[in-house]
């Protein structure tokens, strides 16, 4: 069984979403394409030339990664600009959006008001009043290879709304199978069904696979 993973970096795979960077070799499966916080240079016009070009596939389900990053040596008032056009572009095209964000949670607040298509914090592996605030504002939540070994995010996800969530490996080297085992036991679900809930969530934000 191919277990769908919401957000990877391997060319390769084919059951799941690619993350596509500025000017990468164009893959044949399902990808997402955005202006990372880490790859906004003074070459940003182009990238951006590059995006809504690329953005129009039938193949490019979503924006991003996008978002903020408290950690990258890049002027936050030009990151948090960066980030609303690509909010922007998302609303006219109808795509949802996934989310980087790092040390800026309380900042998303505000862009989530701005987008009129759903919004998904991918690698999400922060305390759980982080986690509440952002279901309360309306956000899905995307969880990684954290939550084999973080107790208190196991926790969290025992009571996280399974309409809101997503698996992914992101860059990390595991099967992504490990995940959907791990987040079933804790939910007492088999990992057949919660493949079953991810699926009608992508479906709920537009995603067809």
């Amino acid at each position: 069984m191919n277990f769908f993973d919401f957000h990877h970096h391997n060319f390769e795979k084919e059951c799941g979403i690619f993350n596509l960077k500025f000017n990468d070799e164009l893959p044949e499966s399902i990808f997402s394409a955005g202006i990372h916080p880490h790859s906004i240079s003074l070459a940003v016009e182009d990238e951006f030339l590059w995006l809504k070009e690329i953005s129009k596939l039938s193949n490019c389900v979503a924006i991003g990664e996008c978002g903020l990053d408290g950690l990258v040596d890049v002027e936050e008032k030009l990151q948090e600009e960066v980030f609303e056009r690509q909010v922007y572009l998302a609303n006219e095209i109808k795509k949802p959006l996934i989310i980087h964000c790092v040390r800026r949670f309380s900042r998303l607040i505000h862009f989530r008001k701005l987008s009129k298509v759903p919004m998904i914090v991918h690698g999400f592996n922060k305390r759980k009043t982080i986690g509440d605030d952002l279901l309360k504002n309306d956000f899905y939540l995307s969880f990684g290879k954290s939550v084999l070994y973080n107790v208190n995010l196991q926790e969290f996800l025992k009571e996280f709304p399974l309409d809101r969530l997503f698996l992914e490996t992101d860059s990390a080297d595991f099967q992504i199978v490990e995940l959907y085992q791990k987040v079933a036991s804790l939910k007492n679900i088999e990992p057949e069904e919660l493949l079953k809930i991810v699926k009608q969530n992508l479906q709920n934000i537009q995603i067809s696979i």
